[in-house]
């Protein structure tokens, strides 16, 4: 959400973030609406304060014995008049919301400018990608004889779902187990386990309501099935006001996450890539505003240290202004090499949201110096999409033989095993 007082204030530079955003400009259509809203909010308060005079006057004409049918008469003029306004006031208030509600967060000055993923902008690599002495297969026809089951999930579920049996199935929690380790006992983060299923309001907070609905999936008893831990994490400040001593807090979730693809047809339907269902670790953290530029490349930082733990080549980039999440003002997307496709694609997307999302949740810190309340900034990055890391796994481990030999700080956590070997 937008601080309107911000486009009061400078509109110019309103219009100008959202022209970098590849929109139209708003500034003036909002605050047209916003005039009109204030004109009957002044109406309101005039009216009210009318009938509370024209009361306080037939009392007194009362207790003199004289008459005061004209102000009774008035009264009710006023009493018929007043439901009205309100009416209009809050038809007003709530359409100047639903522009602002709308429109994405503002990006960064340092964020580049372009129109889709061909404009972001690297800005390191780590590893080199494996030369191999036989074709490089790709995870699908790796998975295949390695437990990674398609058909069944498809018989099961449909399209975008995937049933993943023996080894395969071990490799997928010894990621998430790995992950969550370092997130906790490494890089600070606090472990959570958060519901899977979200009010609307949740969902409205973290910007996926009312705009991407459609992205969702939405169950008979009006909740929402999580897209992403990030919303019931994040939404965990929502309406508080916290310490500023308390920030930041640093979250982390294993989770389930589910999303409707509606945006993606047609895109990534091969094997595991995109997926109705999907496992992934998120990170989450609720930042002063002096900190959340450095919190960010912490983050970033802490994703990164997962794949080099992993010895998995990767490159960074940061998003430009037309590739960027609705509620990003600033994200950085850590693309991960596989050999399969003989190009890097993305396995987490790390975002400061400023204090766009708390301004919808109402979440706010109170400075030990000054008075009042502020908005806390809130981050959120995956560490990492497990599957995606999968299949990363194997692509870039395999072996002439369809085996997969695991990086070593995946050994511990597969009971000791160093191979998988695919079955006849």
């Amino acid at each position: 959400m937008h601080d309107l007082k911000a486009v009061r204030d400078d509109p110019a530079s309103f219009d100008r973030a959202l022209t970098r955003r590849g929109l139209a400009p708003q500034a003036q259509a909002i605050l047209d609406l916003d005039r009109k809203h204030r004109e009957l909010i002044q109406r309101l308060q005039d009216l009210q304060t009318r009938r509370n005079d024209v009361s306080k006057q037939v009392g007194q004409r009362k207790s003199k014995g004289e008459n005061a049918d004209d102000l009774i008469a008035e009264t009710a003029r006023i009493k018929a008049e007043l439901p009205e306004v309100e009416a209009q006031e809050r038809a007003a208030g709530q359409a100047v919301t639903q522009v602002l509600e709308a429109l994405p967060n503002m990006p960064e000055d340092v964020v580049p400018q372009g129109r889709d993923e061909n404009d972001n902008q690297e800005v390191r690599r780590w590893g080199e990608p494996r030369k191999f002495n036989f074709k490089a297969r790709d995870h699908v026809a790796l998975g295949e004889k390695l437990g990674m089951d398609i058909a069944t999930g498809a018989k099961l579920a449909g399209a975008r779902f995937t049933m993943l049996r023996g080894p395969l199935a071990r490799l997928e929690r010894a990621l998430a187990q790995f992950m969550l380790d370092r997130h906790t006992l490494e890089n600070g983060y606090t472990e959570t386990s958060p519901p899977l299923m979200v009010r609307d309001q949740a969902a409205y907070g973290t910007g996926q309501l009312p705009k991407f609905g459609e992205d969702l999936f939405r169950t008979n008893t009006g909740h929402w099935l999580i897209p992403t831990a990030e919303v019931p994490m994040t939404n965990i400040v929502a309406g508080d006001i916290v310490d500023e001593d308390a920030l930041p807090m640093r979250l982390t979730a294993y989770t389930p996450c589910f999303r409707s693809e509606a945006g993606a047809a047609g895109k990534d339907t091969h094997g595991m890539l995109r997926q109705h269902q999907f496992y992934k670790v998120e990170m989450v953290s609720i930042a002063h505003p002096d900190q959340s530029a450095e919190e960010h490349e912490r983050m970033t930082k802490c994703a990164e240290g997962i794949l080099e733990k992993l010895e998995l080549p990767y490159r960074t980039v940061v998003l430009c202004t037309g590739d960027m999440g609705f509620s990003a003002q600033k994200t950085y997307d850590i693309e991960v090499w596989l050999p399969g496709q003989e190009r890097y694609r993305e396995i987490s997307s790390c975002s400061n949201c400023g204090a766009f999302q708390a301004r919808r949740m109402n979440a706010r810190f109170r400075p030990k110096a000054g008075k009042g309340t502020q908005f806390v900034h809130t981050l959120n990055g995956s560490g990492l999409a497990v599957g995606r890391t999968l299949i990363a796994v194997l692509e870039n481990f395999q072996q002439q033989d369809g085996s997969i030999a695991l990086p070593k700080a995946l050994v511990p956590y597969m009971g000791g095993t160093e191979v998988l070997k695919p079955h006849a």
